[in-house]
């Protein structure tokens, strides 16, 4: 969810100023793609445009044409990126047209209509051999997607949804299915009530499936029911996003009927608490924000403590040593640096962190090793939990952050920001080079 912060914003000054916009977001990527399924791109009709949906290479071309695009509603656009693919006078790539199914199931715009279209814009040959599928929609119909977004950064509650992105009956009488259209998945696992978001009707639309109709008036039909129980039987495990393809088995007019859906889990933003507010600390707060984490700065000192000084953080405190309600509060679930440079703060909140650890999802102390070690040992000697505080110390960083090379408080803040990120996703600093060296070993095994 990176630079999702400043398309809220800027979805919310759109609204407020009446100006139109339209959302673009990956769907769907096959091959090699800059950007995972989820990103997305604000568009505004005055000009202005936040998010990247690539490394650069398609924002200029969907700028152009994200208004045509959506003159009739939302629709997915597929963008090849190979250097050998060719395409057709009308923009389609002839890779495509031999597939089994042609690629206009997935297009609702004809592109012989499009006016000033420059055809060599459309041959993305950049060497990625990726294709990249692109959801088109306009901010009204997208908005309560974003509403939603909105409200798992407020809440701190995951969501997961799924949002249909082609069908392969586009003459379907049945008007439940649109492109664009959104299933809170959540809301039926939990209750068995269809939540719509979206696409039909523009907004959130409760379905009560013993009913035969719902608020925006089409029938509740078998297809509806069946595909999202389908939906709601795929499990995500560590993933955040997941291509589905659900086939209609009930008999009414449409068993031939596929869809394909995009399956996200909207996560909350990764929090940040950072216990010392330093110079040291600045660089991390931006490198934080820059990662859209929401980020909170404590210290027991006040003249520290202070918005002026951490204008980025999202919260800055002062929170006295005593307060270990709040320290607990605010670092539950969230990604935990301690760096005050005072032996007096590191030690009182080490001692809370390390006897609850298991709620932290990262925890780590600043310092030499022996300056933690003294810590520890110190702790250890006050407590009476020994094995509670030895499961705590199992999980402490220390000391904090990788060692990148070089000096200064931009490359510690650098180095604990990847061994965050890196212990928050499950991977080490050799992944890389083990997936490497293993497709290496492939390749010469082939060869």
């Amino acid at each position: 969810m990176n630079q999702i912060a400043d398309i809220l914003k800027l979805a919310r000054e759109a609204q407020q100023q009446s100006v139109d916009a339209v959302l673009a977001t990956v769907v769907r990527t096959e091959g090699s793609a800059y950007r995972r399924a989820g990103a997305m791109m604000l568009i505004c009709a005055d000009g202005r445009s936040v998010g990247m949906i690539s490394g650069g290479c398609l924002e200029p071309h969907i700028i152009k044409r994200a208004f045509w695009l959506t003159r009739n509603g939302a629709n997915v656009q597929v963008y090849q990126t190979g250097d050998d693919i060719e395409y057709t006078e009308n923009g389609e790539a002839k890779e495509a047209a031999k597939e089994e199914t042609s690629r206009d199931d997935f297009l609702n715009v004809d592109f012989h209509d499009e006016p000033d279209l420059d055809l060599d814009e459309l041959s993305f040959g950049l060497g990625c051999n990726g294709r990249v599928h692109v959801l088109f929609e306009r901010l009204a119909t997208a908005t309560p997607l974003l509403d939603i977004i909105s409200q798992v950064r407020h809440t701190q509650q995951p969501i997961t949804i799924a949002t249909l992105i082609r069908s392969t009956n586009r003459q379907n009488s049945n008007s439940e299915l649109q492109i664009g259209m959104r299933i809170n998945l959540d809301d039926y696992t939990e209750s068995g009530q269809i939540t719509t978001i979206g696409a039909n009707g523009i907004g959130t639309n409760c379905i009560d499936t013993n009913s035969s109709l719902n608020q925006a008036g089409f029938d509740v039909s078998n297809t509806l029911i069946n595909t999202v129980e389908n939906l709601a039987q795929y499990e995500l495990g560590d993933k955040n996003a997941e291509y589905v393809v659900v086939k209609n088995d009930d008999h009414d007019d449409n068993a031939n009927l596929a869809t394909e859906w995009l399956i996200q889990r909207l996560e909350p933003q990764i929090r940040l608490l950072i216990c010392g507010a330093g110079n040291d600390v600045m660089p991390l707060v931006t490198m934080a924000k820059l990662q859209d984490w929401h980020v909170t700065v404590v210290d027991s000192r006040a003249q520290y403590a202070t918005r002026l000084r951490f204008p980025q953080a999202d919260e800055v405190m002062t929170l006295s040593l005593e307060n270990t309600e709040t320290l607990l509060k605010l670092s539950d679930n969230a990604a935990v640096a301690l760096m005050s440079h005072s032996l007096s703060q590191d030690r009182a909140r080490l001692a809370v962190l390390l006897a609850h650890a298991n709620h932290c999802k990262y925890l780590g102390q600043l310092g030499p090793r022996y300056r933690t070690e003294r810590l520890i040992e110190e702790i250890s000697a006050t407590n009476v939990n020994h094995a509670k505080l030895s499961a705590g110390i199992s999980k402490l960083h220390y000391p904090i952050g990788y060692k990148l090379g070089g000096d200064g408080p931009e490359v510690l803040a650098l180095g604990i920001m990847a061994e965050i990120n890196a212990v928050m996703h499950e991977q080490t600093p050799l992944a890389k080079c083990v997936d490497l060296a293993n497709s290496d070993i492939a390749t010469m095994s082939h060869a």
